[in-house]
């Protein structure tokens, strides 16, 4: 049994297997899967797991370089958007409209399905590099 980390054997799978600008994707229980993506569902509830603890527990597990988001985050979910800006304030955040994020989830490795049910409270994240120096 592993002693700390993600316990969760889908996430570390994908987790381990990401290269430099992979991208993995967290989502509210709205967001449309691409066909072909691979969907982890942690869903249990409206609102569990919640957005928050899984971007927790994922960015501690994982080298990011950059978060992407809806723009419509910024007028609609104000309390999604202080958060990211909180745990991401070293890395690039970017915004785009919400249809282009969705296309850009066709390029994710998996996307991470929470149980949370407030509008566009979900993110990209794009793998950095870690080279243990």
């Amino acid at each position: 049994m592993k002693r700390n980390g993600m316990l969760n054997s889908h996430i570390a799978k994908v987790l381990a297997d990401l290269g430099h600008t992979d991208m993995i994707v967290i989502a509210d229980v709205g967001l449309p899967v691409p066909d072909g993506v691979p969907k982890i569902d942690l869903a249990l509830t409206f609102g569990q797991p919640s957005f928050r603890d899984v971007v927790d527990a994922v960015s501690e597990d994982m080298v990011i370089e950059k978060v992407i988001i809806a723009d419509e985050m910024k007028a609609d979910n104000q309390e999604a958007l202080q958060f990211i800006q909180h745990q991401f304030k070293d890395c690039t955040i970017e915004a785009c409209p919400h249809e282009q994020f969705k296309e850009l989830t066709r390029h994710a490795k998996a996307v991470i399905r929470t149980g949370e049910a407030k509008p566009y409270a979900n993110c990209i994240l794009q793998a950095g590099v870690y080279f243990g120096l």
